[in-house]
């Protein structure tokens, strides 16, 4: 057949690229050794360092450590403001006194995945590793105020499962 495409290349074209593969890995040992080790580590990652990896992306959060560590009886209501943010809700109770609730809830998930493929030449080997993973959060703070507007009591719940 005139002008038909052949759907392979002739043999001798496949005998000169492997030749001219086999000088230039004779060459290049050195460089080809490094790209070889570097295709090979890029994919050792396994799925517990991707695990350990994954975190929350939220730069400043109220965390059980931050209302251990700020709030205390005689605190003004400007300084819980300060240290904690805006109350979820706000009461007040018989006598006029405020009473504010934090009531956080977080749900983080994370995936991570990485994946490895070298060849030489018509042989090659992949590996491939991945994590997954679900947390919820909860933490329910509830600040009372006297009359003078200053923390009197304050009590708080956290879990996380």
């Amino acid at each position: 057949m005139v002008g038909a495409l052949q759907p392979f290349p002739t043999p001798s074209v496949f005998i000169w690229v492997h030749l001219w593969l086999f000088w230039f890995m004779s060459r290049h040992r050195a460089a080809m050794t490094a790209l070889l080790c570097i295709v090979m580590v890029a994919g050792c990652t396994t799925a517990a360092q991707h695990q350990q990896n994954l975190g929350s992306t939220a730069e400043r959060e109220m965390t059980l450590g931050i209302v251990q560590k700020e709030i205390r009886a005689g605190l003004t209501q400007d300084e819980v403001a300060t240290a904690l943010g805006s109350p979820n809700i706000v009461t007040r109770d018989a006598e006029g006194y405020e009473t504010w609730i934090y009531d956080k809830v977080a749900t983080e998930a994370s995936y991570s995945r990485s994946d490895a493929y070298g060849t030489i030449l018509i042989l090659g080997a992949g590996s491939a590793a991945g994590a997954a993973s679900s947390t919820q959060k909860t933490l329910t703070v509830v600040i009372k105020f006297g009359g003078d507007q200053r923390v009197e009591t304050f009590s708080y719940h956290a879990s996380k499962f």
